[in-house]
């Protein structure tokens, strides 16, 4: 449903998507995750036609997006990061007048667009102004107006960015909805926890690269069954390394003054001789935390960093 071949895009000397390839199938949810300026936004611009590809190909039910854009787009619905809604119309006008945009009209509009309104909670408040609602209603409508003409794959860039709780709940179950019916999702967040809670397979973008994908259970495998521990306190990092090199399957993934990060396998049981190399090379460790294999510590693990960093 959607292939992306060695994408590339340059913004003059920056190059914000860098050799990006993947495809995602009809009825799955496909997740783009990584940092904020990692490129997701620049890949979804670029499949849905705003933006042109320096380099690559782009398809979307089989049409390149550059040479047969019309149809590329036809079955194509996109959700982007900034609400994208005529704040003077109503709910009902904004759905009419995206749903009209591909095609819908008289009757089969007017039951699509109360349909989606009916799906999205926001039926009730139908008539009023877009600029009346709340953040979470007008998410959920921007969601809404990405739908309301059944699109067959679908792009959604972090759509639950500064919603409450229950917007969060509503749009996360909307997202299953469409794939469960067949549509195939696109869906890029910094949200370690929806990609784990949603995604069938996931991929990991940063400064433009997929640096690995996979499903989740694959994902995970790349650690190696290993345990993340971070350490805070006092730290020369060349000192750590050096202490902590003679220590059988211990990876220092990253070094800070401030805080060490290390894989390890059975890190309960080594955490003793990690305390006691580092106190004997000088440092100072003030607290630690243990984390268990997930996609946060694999992410921290390929980047040496946290994905909100």
């Amino acid at each position: 449903m959607i292939e992306v071949q060695d994408l590339r895009k340059e913004f003059g000397e920056l190059v914000a998507v860098d050799g990006v390839s993947f495809t995602a199938a009809a009825g799955t949810i496909f997740g783009l995750l990584g940092p904020n300026g990692a490129g997701k936004s620049t890949t979804i611009g670029c499949i849905c036609g705003l933006l042109a590809p320096s380099g690559g190909r782009v398809r979307v039910l089989g049409h390149d997006v550059a040479s047969d854009g019309v149809r590329a787009r036809s079955d194509l619905g996109v959700v982007p990061q900034e609400v994208a809604l005529y704040e003077d119309l109503s709910a009902r006008e904004n759905l009419s007048f995206w749903g009209a945009a591909y095609g819908l009209r008289g009757g089969e509009l007017a039951a699509r667009v109360d349909e989606v309104l009916e799906l999205v909670g926001l039926l009730d408040r139908a008539r009023d102004p877009v600029k009346k609602h709340s953040g979470g209603m007008k998410r959920r409508l921007n969601f809404g107006c990405g739908v309301v003409h059944r699109p067959r794959v679908l792009l959604l860039d972090e759509p639950t960015v500064g919603v409450d709780p229950q917007s969060r709940v509503r749009l996360l179950e909307l997202v299953r909805q469409q794939a469960a019916g067949g549509a195939s999702v696109l869906y890029t967040t910094h949200y370690m926890e929806e990609a784990q809670e949603l995604c069938d397979r996931l991929a990991i973008i940063d400064h433009g690269k997929l640096i690995a994908q996979g499903s989740l259970d694959e994902l995970r495998g790349m650690m190696g069954e290993r345990d993340l521990l971070r350490l805070s306190g006092e730290f020369d990092p060349d000192t750590a390394r050096r202490a902590l090199d003679g220590l059988d399957q211990v990876e220092l993934v990253s070094a800070e003054p401030d805080g060490l990060r290390l894989a390890l396998s059975e890190a309960s049981k080594k955490l003793s001789d990690v305390l006691a190399a580092l106190a004997a090379a000088g440092c100072v460790v003030r607290e630690t935390t243990l984390t268990r294999p997930s996609l946060e510590s694999l992410f921290i693990k390929l980047t040496g960093r946290e994905l909100r960093e």
